[in-house]
């Protein structure tokens, strides 16, 4: 992911709440809450301290969260935005560090402590594991590729160790003294030489090693987040034997002193314990969804009604009758990348992502990836025009873009100078658009790309759709509500208050981050997502 400078653009701050009650609603709807939510916001790192407390880290979150093993009961930690932890690990006298991938910083907290950075300026951070003698090494991986050892003190630069690696992700220091490490681009297990940077490969044949940790024995342990599997290394033959099938979407491990195995899954926001010797596997703690944004609604023409969701780790459906939720895509198994906002029509759904600059047509039947394109500045949402052509929101521009060609190479500016335009929504020969920036909703004409500004004087607008009886459905993040705009005068009515919406964004990324988004559903039904509680609510018309 590219870090962004995102202050040639201006936006009021958010109100944000964490852990609010139902929403509370305007006369005339019923609220339920259609898919619980979870915790985290995507699980990665995880760590066990001397005391055999499990912690688990999320970089959306930015949070690293206390989790009871037995319960599976989940706590805050460390609290955004200086819990972002894509891996934790703990020194010999029990201090935790973590690292926070988007920002780039190395944080340790002692015991008793509060929270230092040690180091920062180090973009996709990933990785890190203390030697037996105290010291801290951490590795870059997807921006850069790099292995440092970090000052503990915090008062000298990271020491570049060794680059080039082929992706150094969730590594361990073992016995010897080495690093044991997966090398994500290549499909191998290596050991490393710290001191020198000599690497010998320990195993190969993965598809996407993502972790790898040693048990009391030692035994090398991998996670295999392409294939869904934990796999156990013989330390001398090198020979590898699959203990465990897990699903897809794998990010980390911790093994704590009676050798009991705890692996992290993105994209089931969940944590599993796996006994090594049987491969029986426990589900500590798991969510419905993982982080989810951006939802579109179809109707088929038996009637039926299906929601499709991009849910960041995965893009998923969700039955419109019964909420059950169906996993089209996973992040690392499938050709997907981090989606944060789905768009949909009777052929095709179109995912976007400002995290990999992409957007990315399935089709809508065979759940079969058609197209993807890359090189927006910053997608936020795309609609597919009646002559195939594609129209995309991209925040970074403040542009509508439209896009043809086989490839998506053919690209022209249908309108510019919007601030931070999140959601699109087409109707006859123009498309309305939310500028989070602006507070505003306009609709601009498709043939010239003239813009009337319909509402204004909002907080952070950010998902729309249209109601069956065409007046405007909006997500007003800024406010956590949901509102119907009336296309014609741009009176505004508010339809459901205090809904948990707006992840607070992370250093460097844009201020929407998660979008809030809502669909509408043949019979007025609202369906709204709680970017916070990673959840979604239906309000039905009585």
């Amino acid at each position: 992911m590219m870090l962004m400078n995102w202050t040639r653009r201006t936006v009021s701050a958010l109100a944000l709440t964490i852990g609010v009650a139902m929403p509370a609603l305007a006369d005339g709807y019923a609220v339920d809450l259609f898919v619980p939510g979870s915790d985290f916001h995507g699980v990665h790192g995880l760590g066990i301290d001397p005391n055999g407390q499990l912690y688990a880290g999320s970089v959306i979150g930015q949070s690293i969260y206390n989790v009871d093993r037995a319960t599976g009961k989940v706590g805050v930690e460390i609290a955004n935005p200086d819990g972002m932890a894509d891996d934790i690990a703990f020194a010999p006298d029990g201090t935790m560090a973590w690292t926070g991938f988007i920002t780039g910083d190395i944080y340790v907290r002692a015991p008793g402590g509060t929270v230092k950075k040690l180091a920062s300026g180090l973009p996709g951070i990933n990785s890190l594991a203390y030697r037996s003698d105290g010291r801290l090494y951490a590795s870059q991986v997807f921006i850069g590729d790099a292995l440092y050892e970090i000052d503990t003190s915090g008062e000298t630069p990271p020491r570049k160790i060794i680059e080039g690696m082929g992706g150094l992700n969730g590594f361990q220091f073992g016995p010897d003294d080495k690093i044991y490490g997966p090398l994500w681009f290549k499909g191998q297990v290596v050991r490393i030489d710290a001191d020198t940077g000599d690497i010998e490969t320990v195993a190969d044949g993965f598809k996407v090693p993502a972790a790898v940790n040693l048990d009391s024995k030692g035994n090398i342990w991998v996670v295999d987040t392409a294939l869904g599997q934990l796999v156990k290394i013989d330390p001398v033959s090198g020979d590898k034997a699959m203990v465990a099938q897990l699903s897809t979407s794998l990010d980390n491990l911790a093994i704590d002193d009676q050798d009991r195995i705890f692996v992290s899954n993105m994209a089931d926001n969940g944590i599993q314990e796996i006994d090594p010797e049987t491969g029986a596997v426990r589900q500590v703690v798991k969510g419905a969804l993982a982080s989810p944004g951006g939802i579109a609604l179809i109707a088929d023409d038996d009637g039926s009604e299906t929601l499709y969701l991009a849910d960041l780790f995965a893009y998923r459906t969700i039955d419109a009758a019964t909420g059950a939720v169906t996993d089209v895509a996973r992040m690392q198994a499938d050709h997907l990348e981090y989606p944060f906002n789905a768009r949909a029509n009777k052929d095709h759904v179109i995912l976007s992502s400002w995290f990999t600059s992409s957007v990315q047509v399935f089709d809508r039947k065979t759940g079969e990836s058609l197209h993807m394109f890359h090189n927006f500045a910053a997608p936020q949402d795309a609609v597919e025009l009646a002559d195939g052509s594609y129209l995309v929101a991209e925040l970074a521009t403040g542009s509508l873009v439209n896009v043809s060609g086989e490839h998506g190479d053919t690209r022209e500016v249908l309108i510019d100078g919007l601030v931070l335009p999140v959601g699109l929504v087409l109707k006859d020969q123009g498309v309305y658009v939310t500028e989070a920036g602006a507070g505003t909703v306009s609709r601009v004409d498709l043939a010239n790309g003239a813009k009337t500004v319909v509402a204004e004087g909002l907080v952070g607008p950010e998902g729309i759709d249209i109601a069956p009886d065409g007046t405007l459905i909006v997500a007003e993040a800024g406010k956590q509500r949901v509102i119907s705009i009336d296309p014609a005068t741009g009176a505004v009515t508010e339809l459901a208050a205090s809904i948990a919406m707006g992840v607070v964004a992370a250093k460097g990324t844009p201020p929407t981050y998660v979008t809030s988004g809502v669909a509408v559903g043949g019979n007025g039904s609202i369906y709204v997502v709680s970017d916070v509680e990673n959840a979604i609510y239906r309000l039905t018309p009585q």
